[in-house]
C-alpha cells in the first residue's frame, strides 16, 4: 500500500518562504516521477512542479517558475517543494502525487497516488 504524507504548510506573509515535504511509504520515490499540485477554493487542481526519476529533470508551472524548487532525497524517500517569494495567489491546499503512468506530468488525473494535502495560506 502506497501512502504519501505532506507536511510543512502554514500561514505566512507575502514574500516569505516555506518548504513542503512529502514522505512516501510503500513506494520508493526514485522509482518514478513525483509531482506537486495545488487547489484553491472554487478552482481546479493545478500542476505546480514535477521531478523525474533517475537523473532528475524538473518541470514547473509558469506561475511558480523561478520561485519554487522541487527536489528529492532518495535516502529519506522524501520529495520537497521549496517555495520562495510567496504571493497571496499561492494560497491553496498543496498535494503530493506519484506515478503519472504514461501521461504527462502536468495532468492531475493521470497520477495514481495522492497525499492528503497541506494548507498554505499567504497573507498580503
Amino acid at each position: 500500500q502506497v501512502e504519501l504524507v505532506e507536511s510543512g504548510g502554514g500561514l505566512v506573509q507575502a514574500g516569505d518562504s516555506l518548504t513542503l515535504s512529502c514522505t512516501a511509504s510503500g513506494r520508493t520515490i526514485s522509482s518514478g516521477p513525483m509531482g506537486w499540485f495545488r487547489q484553491a477554493p472554487g478552482k481546479e487542481r493545478e500542476f505546480v512542479a514535477a521531478i523525474t526519476s533517475g537523473v532528475p529533470k524538473t518541470y514547473y508551472a509558469d506561475s511558480v517558475k523561478g520561485r519554487f524548487t522541487i527536489s528529492r532525497d532518495n535516502a529519506e524517500n522524501t520529495v520537497f517543494l521549496q517555495m520562495d517569494t510567496l504571493k497571496p495567489e499561492d494560497t491553496a491546499v498543496y498535494y503530493c502525487a506519484a506515478d503519472p503512468g504514461f501521461g504527462p506530468y502536468t495532468v492531475a488525473k493521470g497520477y495514481a497516488y495522492w497525499g492528503q494535502g497541506t494548507q498554505v495560506t499567504v497573507s498580503s
